[in-house]
C-alpha cells in the first residue's frame, strides 16, 4: 500500500525567525511554511503580536523536538510604562488605572529584588492557558474571571537597564512559563503605580545564537534571488535551517552501533554501555552519530525509544 501523497517537500530543522512587531506567532509561522514549502511547521511558544524577537521554527521532523524548547529558559529586553496599567497588562489593551509615579531608587531596587529567584506566578487572564479547554483570554473578551493557580518560575537574572520618566527598561532571563507581562504589571503594583509593556524583544532561546536570527524580509529576498538565477529556493534557504535534533540540545547524547540501532528504530529498547543516566537522552547511530530520536534510559543501562525520526522515500 503507498503511503499518502505528502504536500510540500520533506524539510527537516529549526529556523530562527526575528518575529516582526504585530504579527501573531501562528501568521510567520504559515508564511515561513510557505517559503520553506514545508510539509510540517510549528513553533516553540507563541510571542504576543506586541513583542519580537526569536521564535525557533521547526520543521518537518524536527517538529516532534519542538516540546523540549518549550522547557528552555528565555531571556527578554522589556520597556515599560509607568503610571497607567491596561487590562491586557500591554500596549494593545484598555487604560484601566492611572496613577501618580512617586518611587526613589531604593524602592525601585527594592521592589525588583522580589521577582530574583524562585517565586510564584498567577498568569494573567489575557494569556493562552487553558481552563476548562478554553483559553483564558477567550474567557478574558467574555469580561469573564476564572480561577487561576499561582505556577513556580525562576528569574535567574533581572538587569536593571535604565528609568527615565515614565519609561522602565529592564533584561529578564527566566524559566518556562515567564510571563513578563505579568511582572511588569505586578511590578507597577508593588511601586504604586501601575504599569504595562509596551516593548518586547525575545533576545535569546535557550542556547541558540542570535546572530542566526533571520527576518521574513531577509527569505523573500533569497527566494526572490534564487528566481533570478533560476535555482531552487531551497538552495539558499536551507543553510538556514539549524539541525533537526537543536531542540533537545541540553540533554545527554548515547550513540548506537547500527546493528543495535536497528532494533531501537523498530521501538526496542536496547542496551548501551557507558551511559550517562537515567532519564531521556538524545540517540544517534553509527561513526556518523546520525540523530535518529529521543530516548529514555532505565536503570539496568537500556535506552527506550520515546520519540524517532521517521525517514520518508523519495516521491
Amino acid at each position: 500500500m503507498s503511503r499518502p501523497r505528502r504536500r510540500g517537500r520533506d524539510v527537516h530543522g529549526v529556523l530562527l525567525l526575528d518575529k516582526p512587531q504585530g504579527a501573531s506567532s501562528n501568521d510567520v509561522l504559515q508564511k515561513v511554511k510557505r517559503l520553506f514549502n514545508a510539509n510540517r511547521a510549528g513553533h516553540t511558544g507563541a510571542l504576543d503580536p506586541l513583542a519580537t524577537g526569536m521564535l525557533p521554527i521547526c520543521l518537518g521532523e524536527a517538529t516532534k523536538f519542538s516540546q523540549y524548547l518549550l522547557d528552555s529558559d528565555k531571556r527578554y529586553r522589556v520597556i515599560a510604562k509607568l503610571g497607567l496599567r491596561t487590562d491586557t497588562s500591554d500596549a494593545d489593551g484598555q487604560i484601566v488605572e492611572e496613577r501618580p509615579i512617586n518611587f526613589n531608587a531604593e524602592q525601585l531596587a527594592a521592589a525588583l529584588d522580589t521577582f530574583r529567584g524562585n517565586t510564584e506566578q498567577i498568569p494573567s487572564m489575557y494569556s493562552a492557558l487553558k481552563y476548562q479547554g478554553k483559553k483564558l483570554y477567550e474567557y478574558a473578551r467574555q469580561g469573564i474571571e476564572v480561577p487561576r493557580e499561582a505556577r513556580p518560575i525562576t528569574v535567574y537574572e533581572l538587569l536593571f537597564i535604565r528609568h527615565e520618566g515614565d519609561e522602565l527598561e529592564l533584561e529578564v532571563h527566566c524559566s518556562k512559563g515567564t510571563y513578563i507581562r505579568t511582572i511588569i504589571d505586578d511590578l507597577g503594583e508593588k511601586l504604586g503605580c501601575g504599569a504595562h509593556v509596551i516593548y518586547l524583544r525575545r533576545l535569546a532561546v535557550s542556547k541558540y545564537p542570535a546572530e542566526r536570527m533571520v527576518t521574513l524580509e531577509q527569505l523573500h529576498d533569497l527566494v526572490a534571488q534564487a528566481g533570478q538565477r533560476d535555482i531552487p529556493a531551497a538552495q539558499l534557504l536551507d543553510p538556514l535551517l539549524m539541525p533537526m535534533d537543536s531542540p533537545a540540545a541540553d540533554y545527554p547524547v548515547v550513540n548506537l552501533p547500527l546493528a543495535s540501532s536497528v532494533y531501537f528504530r523498530n521501538g526496542n529498547p536496547v542496551r548501551t554501555t557507558g551511559t550517562p543516566h537515567e532519564g531521556l537522552v538524545r540517540v544517534t547511530e553509527g561513526e556518523e552519530a546520525k540523530f535518529i530520536g529521543m530516548g529514555e534510559m532505565d536503570d539496568e543501562g537500556r535506552v527506550a525509544p520515546r520519540r524517532l525520526v521517521v525517514e520518508y522515500p523519495p516521491a
